[in-house]
């Protein structure tokens, strides 16, 4: 597995973004959707990573991640995003370890992030738990949705 600063141009990106998107579509109500699509995503306050492994004789993307800068002291989870067909493989557990380094090496103290609550969801949440992550009320920009789950992790 190789995690690399993506700058959102190459197609693999945009048809895995596109399966993030379409699932939350599916998943959750449309006011409750805070996933960002490209425009969103080219934003100077984000940093987009793309984790990529050999499978045969290319390189294939299997997953992403963003930083987002909210302050001097407070990052945010963005678009963690793992391809259908690599599921279960240590490839978010890689990414956000990763994106968790990021953050400490900019001097971050807290980390931040929005997730849905319905079922589907639950691999996430306890990924998030894994790491350290606790719910908390929202942030940012968020209010209530009892859609959204909002967790928090000091650094």
């Amino acid at each position: 597995m190789k995690i690399k600063l993506d700058d959102l141009t190459g197609p693999e990106i945009h048809a895995l973004l596109q399966e993030h998107l379409d699932d939350m579509h599916r998943i959750s109500p449309p006011e409750s959707i805070h996933a960002l699509d490209l425009s969103g995503l080219r934003v100077p306050e984000i940093l987009f990573w793309t984790v990529w492994d050999d499978i045969g004789d290319e390189d294939v993307l299997i997953g992403c991640g963003a930083l987002k800068e909210l302050d001097a002291t407070h990052g945010e989870i963005k678009s963690m995003r793992t391809s259908s067909q690599h599921r279960r493989k240590g490839v978010a557990r890689a990414v956000l370890t990763h994106i968790i380094e990021e953050a400490k090496r900019r001097g971050y103290r807290r980390l931040s992030l929005e997730t849905g609550a319905q079922e589907p969801f639950q691999p996430a949440h306890r990924l998030y738990e894994w790491a350290g992550f606790t719910r908390c009320g929202p942030f940012g920009d968020y209010t209530d949705d009892p859609n959204s789950i909002f967790m928090t992790k000091e650094l």
